[in-house]
């Protein structure tokens, strides 16, 4: 399980590949399931929220610990 301990490097252009990968399959879940997800809009957004804050918040502090 030495596989999980290797570190890289991912450019940004990099990123866009795993970024379409995983849209793609939320658009394919989140169409194909819509009427169950209808019902939990709310707790959806609001973990949305929280989450968007949280990485906002790690993502600043990161770059400001770098900027030192």
């Amino acid at each position: 399980m030495n596989f999980l301990k290797i570190k890289t490097s991912w450019s940004n252009a990099e990123f866009v590949l795993i970024k379409l990968c995983m849209a793609s399959i939320y658009i394919i879940v989140g169409s194909y399931f819509h009427n169950f997800f209808e019902n939990y809009y709310v707790p959806l957004f609001v973990l949305f929220g929280i989450t968007v804050i949280w990485f906002v918040y790690q993502w600043l502090k990161k770059m400001n610990s770098k900027s030192e």
